[in-house]
């Protein structure tokens, strides 16, 4: 038992209740943050005696360093007690009286030179101790200083005054009660203590203790170095940080940064990405710590959007934080760090897609899409992401063998100026493209897109390795030789012949397409469809109307292969005016034939009616058509 005599009764600066008004409601986001605060001041004290027995051999003895929590439901009470470095009268009167004085900024200044880096620091006490008030409307100080054989007493209600006692028989180091405020009587219960423990303090290097039981075991890998952590440790720390029980990260990344700014950091990658479970959009589950401290959880500022499906944690011994440690001083750190993170991240993927490309394509299947993202919304790594992008390709008749675009440049002829795609609903449909015609003819590559946002991909990159990125529907399209084949469209004949049946297509058609001509590029099907210039391509406009179906659907260009025989048949067909009702109603079809090729059943009803006029036809007798 201690006793206390002799109060002194003590006035805070005059900024005191403008500080506590700033600490209730401005920079604290969660009343946690105060348990935290106490915690790492009891952590500092703890560092500071463990550094005072390490050169002054008269005050070491054998007891643990360590922190004890303890809740008092019934008086309505937080105990939290440190055996650490202690206070003496003047220093409680200084450290707890005066606003934003820093007892460890001020032990600092007293470490010989070469000492300070054995001694790890966290927070600025005497400004996240009044974080207590958060929780608390009274709050008392015990504390006895390793310097001296009896203690002392703090107390306050944080109202404007606080009183100092003689307290003999404390034990050496600090004991803060809290009386809680009756809608913070929760923080009582030792589940309650425990989760924000684990929250905040969980890495703490000294350990924490609820009753028999130390809650902060959990290991700092990060701290070790890469080499001596095992990846079975790895998977433990991943469960623990994502609470996924029995599952193993995809891959890792451990770092040890000194330059430009000092911090350590562990990425992991989870096998499997929820968002396309349908779970939606992903938070970010990077945790940011300044020396094992938790400053904010879900971070969404240590790396960009597009890699928000890792999870770890980054530790920083520069963090420079303002008195709540919930607002950056000093932003630029952390786009250092972001700009280092991100680095080390695709470094990661590219040395895995080079010397690992099975596992790669495992990683890519997931979380492809996400990665795409970061072709429009990071320019400065724009090059880089586009390496690790991998596509379908016509080279492959299953699509089992996706391509890298840089793969797809060593394969591509020595005079060639792009990289050509096609984009679509799936791989079955784009590779019944006539659009691809005339490239299986030429034996050149082509990339088959089946994700509706590899076409945004494709725009925002627009080239790669000085080749641009060209989609094969479009109607300015250009291949060696191409022009030479067919002749343009102002060398059509306008009356009779191949010229007679464009311009009954262009009749029947009306405004359903920009306009009907002659085909360059086919050399089996009959027609396509392609995009006229400036133009969205079917895939895009698919997309965009998925969003928003009042948007309007973009007019293509049709494509007629005068040498296919159905048209040459059309042709022969043309020369008696009879026949015209029929190739109108042929130019629908094959229109409409084109449209469902590439995913879309324009106007259903009238096609089923068209198909059944044809047949109908087909069924007369050969005589009943007049050539």
């Amino acid at each position: 038992m201690s006793t206390v005599t002799n109060r002194q009764q003590f006035t805070f600066q005059a900024e005191i209740k403008q500080l506590l008004q700033l600490l209730s409601h401005s920079l604290y986001q969660s009343r946690e943050i105060a348990i935290r605060e106490l915690i790492s001041n009891a952590s500092d004290a703890l560092d500071k005696m463990r550094f005072v027995a390490m050169t002054e051999e008269t005050y070491r003895d054998a007891s643990p360093l360590e922190i004890v929590v303890e809740g008092r439901p019934d008086a309505r009470e937080l105990v939290i007690r440190d055996n650490g470095i202690g206070m003496t009268h003047d220093e409680l009167v200084t450290n707890l009286g005066t606003i934003a004085h820093s007892g460890s900024l001020e032990f600092l200044k007293n470490v010989p030179a070469g000492g300070k880096a054995d001694v790890s620091l966290i927070g600025q006490f005497g400004v996240g101790f009044y974080s207590a008030f958060m929780l608390a409307d009274s709050v008392r100080v015990r504390s006895r200083s390793y310097k001296e054989t009896s203690g002392w007493e703090w107390e306050s209600d944080g109202s404007g005054t606080f009183s100092v006692a003689e307290a003999e028989g404390l034990p050496r180091g600090t004991e803060i009660i809290l009386h809680l405020k009756d809608d913070a009587k929760e923080f009582a219960d030792d589940y309650r203590i425990k989760s924000v423990l684990k929250t905040y303090s969980g890495f703490v290097p000294h350990p924490i203790k609820v009753g028999d039981q130390v809650v902060n075991d959990q290991k700092p890998i990060w701290v070790e170095p890469k080499g001596q952590v095992t990846d079975e440790q790895h998977a433990r720390f991943y469960q623990y940080l994502t609470h996924r029980a029995d599952e193993s990260p995809l891959w890792h990344l451990h770092m040890a940064v000194d330059s430009p700014i000092q911090f350590r950091a562990i990425l992991y990658c989870p096998k499997t990405n929820v968002e396309r479970l349908g779970f939606g959009r992903l938070e970010h589950g990077i945790s940011l710590c300044a020396k094992r401290i938790l400053v904010q959880g879900d971070c969404r500022d240590l790396l960009p959007e597009y890699l928000r499906f890792l999870y770890g944690l980054v530790d920083s011994e520069d963090l420079p934080l303002n008195v709540s440690r919930e607002t950056l001083q000093d932003n630029s750190v952390i786009r250092k760090i972001r700009g280092v993170l991100t680095k080390g991240v695709l470094d990661k993927l590219s040395a895995l897609a080079t010397e690992k490309p099975d596992e790669y394509l495992d990683f890519y299947k997931q979380f492809g899409p996400t990665l795409k993202e970061g072709i429009a919304v990071d320019p400065t790594n724009r090059d880089r992401v586009a390496k690790l992008l991998r596509f379908a390709s016509s080279r492959s008749e299953d699509g089992s063998e996706p391509t890298g675009l840089e793969d797809y440049i060593k394969r591509a002829p020595a005079d060639s100026k792009a990289i050509y795609y096609l984009g679509g609903p799936d791989l079955a449909s784009i590779r019944k493209s006539p659009n691809l015609e005339i490239f299986r003819k030429r034996n050149l590559e082509v990339l088959l897109l089946t994700d509706p946002i590899d076409e945004f991909v494709m725009t925002s990159l627009h080239a790669f390795d000085n080749k641009t990125l060209t989609s094969i529907d479009a109607s300015d399209l250009e291949l060696p030789g191409l022009d030479a084949e067919k002749p343009t469209e102002a060398e059509e004949p306008t009356t009779g012949g191949f010229g007679k049946v464009l311009d009954l297509f262009r009749s029947s058609l009306g405004d359903r397409v920009e306009s009907v001509r002659a085909s360059k590029r086919l050399t089996d099907s009959p027609c396509c469809l392609v995009n006229a210039d400036g133009g969205l391509s079917i895939q895009m406009q698919r997309l965009l109307k998925a969003n928003n179906r009042e948007f309007p659907a973009s007019r293509r260009i049709l494509e007629v292969n005068p040498d296919a025989p159905l048209i040459q048949r059309l042709v022969q067909l043309s020369a008696n005016p009879e026949n015209e009702p029929f190739i109108r109603l042929c130019g629908l079809q094959l229109w409409a034939n084109t449209m469902v090729l590439e995913g879309e059943t324009a106007e259903p009803e009238e096609m089923v009616a068209r198909v059944q006029a044809l047949m109908e036809q087909a069924a007369q007798a050969k005589s009943s058509i007049i050539i």
